[in-house]
């Protein structure tokens, strides 16, 4: 009997998780990040493993993806095929899931595997493709086309949509804590310079930050239907205002801020940030949508076109100036 995608599979003996731990192993990354490779929660990878909670058949999908193993052979299945065969417990393995050739005919050549893996490709479109259709216009044929490969593929991975815009929402998480531990490193022990290096990285200025935005905004009217979307919401801006607190906190030790309270000071300018993105991308959405351009990103050409410079430049500015007049100790005259 075929095995939906989205089903726990038991695991009574611990075997699978024994083969799990082994992938992660092979991997030569830690726990935490080989979660971010299969955009799993980390907690639901580590209660998985230890017996609390059973992986769903996508789940293991992915895993199968990311270390290039059979997931028949992840299962313990006797007589597992290689990539893209079939095993005994029938779940179609390996990333050419849904892609495979009739019995009898030729069977083409494996495309080569997109970077990442197939998960991580399949994520990278989707949050492509709600930033410029928002996520209730996206069809899952249009990931696969994107994708270059089949719906079967997309739903082998992540089952439903509710799956979808969680790995799409957990992806830009993960990059935008990435970005920030990146370019605060570059700060030293500055707390104030550290802000505003954060302040910037939330300014909507290249086509992957408009990208998230994007994801933000249909993030937001989700998190108010959905539980699931909801806890992720909360728990990214739980994350997300500790940090700032952290640096504030850290400001009026050095004496570089005033004596604020720090929660309050990073609720306020979070809220500001948030804002204050939202009128710059419904000012300018055509920019929102803009291509990289040739230098990547954060390149010459990567930034704000001539739709978007203003209000960006706008948004900068405020947030700058609150900074001044509502933290530092010595505000700029």
């Amino acid at each position: 009997m075929q095995q939906e995608p989205g089903s726990r599979v038991a695991d009574t003996g611990g075997d699978v998780s024994v083969r799990v731990r082994k992938v992660i192993g092979e991997a030569g990354c830690s726990q935490r990040e080989f979660a971010r490779r299969i955009v799993m929660d980390p907690s639901k990878l580590s209660r998985s493993l230890s017996g609390g909670r059973r992986f769903t058949v996508a789940e293991l999908a992915r895993i199968a993806d990311a270390g290039s193993v059979d997931a028949g052979w992840l299962l313990g299945s006797s007589g597992a095929g290689g990539a893209g065969g079939a095993n005994g417990t029938g779940i179609v393995t390996g990333s050419r899931a849904g892609t495979g050739a009739a019995a009898g005919s030729t069977t083409p050549a494996p495309a080569p595997a997109p970077e990442g893996g197939r998960p991580l490709q399949i994520v990278r479109e989707t949050v492509r493709l709600i930033a410029e259709h928002g996520f209730h216009s996206v069809r899952v044929s249009d990931i696969a086309e994107a994708c270059a490969t089949s719906t079967a593929a997309i739903h082998y991975h992540f089952p439903g949509r509710a799956e979808l815009l969680e790995a799409a929402v957990r992806w830009c998480m993960d990059e935008d804590t990435a970005r920030r531990a990146a370019r605060t490193a570059e700060a030293g022990d500055d707390a104030a310079d550290e802000l505003r290096r954060l302040v910037e990285l939330q300014i909507p200025r290249s086509a992957q930050q408009r990208r998230q935005w994007l994801v933000w905004l249909d993030l937001w009217a989700e998190a108010a239907r959905s539980t699931a979307v909801g806890q992720l919401h909360a728990d990214y801006y739980r994350q997300w205002r500790t940090t700032v607190a952290d640096v504030i906190r850290r400001g009026v030790e050095q004496g570089v801020f005033r004596d604020v309270e720090p929660g309050s000071a990073a609720l306020r300018l979070t809220a500001l940030i948030d804002g204050l993105a939202a009128q710059a991308l419904a000012t300018a959405p055509a920019a929102a949508s803009a291509p990289d351009g040739p230098h990547g990103p954060d390149g010459p050409d990567g930034p704000d076109g001539p739709d978007g410079a203003e209000e960006t430049e706008a948004m900068r500015h405020v947030l700058l100036a609150h900074i001044d007049s509502e933290l530092s100790a010595k505000p700029a005259r």
